[in-house]
């Protein structure tokens, strides 16, 4: 098998983890979401740590604390995919993983609207017209269901955030998320101390302090880590062997599983807004990864060319 081939390979393995990641977190539908974000954040930060310290390269955390905006940045980053985890979380255990696979198919066209806005990247027509028909969408679906899907404008804004802010930060994704989830460890400690010691509980209906009180969810929130950093490393490994274009391409296998498993597993209801909404997000996706594959193709035809411009020696 080509390096290529292994880099598909992995990007399909990781993308096929993250669809499938609902089913996971439907068995702790009962722990309170916050309890298995905390959980999630701990045993992520184990996981990754022992990867790195395997590889011998933990040094590279104390070099992202080293400088104060490095530090900044990883610390907005975690708050970022934080808010991104609880709020699909939350939606999984409240019967919303539809409007959860939503926000992760809008996020691309919202990652077009950020780079235009925040970094002043410029977009042709086509791509700013897939933007509009996802507004259009949520715009129909809020109107036609009477309340905004705020859980998939939450995510694709938090997981848009958070691609934004991991451009500025100077390290390789495994040692990135692992600064980040050390930066989050005091307040996920904190409020596993409230939970276990105090019985805090809130936004959820389960009684809370699962970790301890049985094997099944104890073995499970633990699980929470290599679940989360398996796909992670899966994707840093495709990102330098596939093309772009390609990991674009299988991203949307994510969202797609999600979306299937909302709907055929978990039984949520697709009526008539969500049939609209998701057709026109579809079709942005079309328009939109078509635009991105016509440019990707000229700007390999533009570098393959001989230069004509003429160049001067000293």
């Amino acid at each position: 098998m080509s390096e290529g081939a292994r880099g598909v390979a992995a990007m399909v393995a990781a993308c096929t983890f993250w669809g499938l990641s609902s089913i996971y977190y439907k068995l702790l539908d009962h722990v309170p979401p916050l309890e298995v974000l905390a959980h999630r954040t701990l045993w992520s930060l184990v996981f990754f740590g022992a990867v790195l310290g395997l590889q011998g390269r933990l040094g590279g955390i104390g070099r992202v604390l080293a400088g104060g905006r490095s530090a900044a940045l990883a610390l907005a980053a975690g708050l970022f995919i934080s808010a991104n985890w609880f709020l699909f979380i939350w939606s999984v255990q409240t019967g919303r993983a539809m409007e959860a696979s939503l926000g992760y198919y809008i996020f691309p066209l919202v990652a077009v609207a950020l780079g235009a806005l925040v970094l002043g990247e410029r977009h042709v027509p086509v791509k700013w017209a897939a933007v509009a028909l996802a507004a259009l969408a949520v715009v129909l679906l809020t109107w036609g269901l009477g309340v905004a899907p705020w859980a998939s404008v939450g995510i694709a804004l938090t997981f848009g955030g958070y691609g934004l802010v991991k451009r500025w930060i100077a390290a390789g994704p495994v040692v990135s998320v692992t600064t980040e989830m050390l930066l989050l460890t005091p307040l996920a400690l904190g409020w596993l101390w409230g939970v276990h010691a105090l019985g805090w509980a809130p936004l959820g209906s389960g009684p809370g302090a699962a970790f301890g009180s049985g094997w099944r969810d104890t073995l499970l929130l633990m699980l929470s880590g290599p679940i989360t950093a398996g796909p992670l490393i899966l994707f840093s490994y495709a990102s330098k062997r596939a093309s772009y274009a390609t990991i674009g391409l299988v991203q949307y296998l994510n969202p797609t599983l999600q979306f299937l498993v909302a709907t055929f597993l978990f039984r949520e209801a697709f009526g008539i807004w969500q049939a609209v909404a998701f057709a026109l997000i579809w079709t942005a996706l079309v328009i939109y990864t078509l635009a991105s594959l016509r440019q990707g193709s000229a700007a390999r035809s533009d570098a393959s060319s001989p230069a004509t411009s003429s160049t001067s020696t000293k």
